[in-house]
């Protein structure tokens, strides 16, 4: 049973670097062939998909946080993590990770294969 788990520091200060780590089970991140997904919903917003990384390693990113994310990934652990800089309060929300079998940027729903979500709130 594949299993996410979402980690990483509930509350970051303005234009402070967000870090997330995914920690998977039940499957390697680097079986083909999947696409590793970071995922947010703000308050009160819709899901806004940020990037992924594939079975392979390559990058995908949402155009309009592209210049501020880094996604990458540690084989060894089977974790992937995200990195968004230069963060403000609009950045905050639920942060999810996420499986697809397919490349796909928009979410009207939580995927199925998914973690809990972790609480990320931007303040000073």
């Amino acid at each position: 049973q594949v299993q996410l788990q979402e980690s990483g520091p509930g509350l970051v200060s303005p234009s402070q670097t967000l870090s997330l780590t995914c920690t998977v089970s039940g499957v390697s991140i680097t079986t083909n062939y999947y696409f590793w997904n970071w995922i947010r919903q703000p308050p009160g917003k819709e899901l806004e998909w940020m990037g992924a990384i594939d079975s392979s390693g390559n990058t995908y990113y949402s155009p309009s946080l592209k210049r501020r994310t880094s996604i990458s990934r540690d084989s060894s652990k089977n974790q992937f993590t995200l990195q968004l800089s230069s963060v403000t309060p609009e950045d905050t929300a639920v942060y999810y990770c996420a499986r697809e079998r397919e490349f796909r940027r928009v979410y009207s729903s939580l995927p199925m294969v998914r973690g809990q979500g972790t609480q990320v709130i931007v303040s000073s």
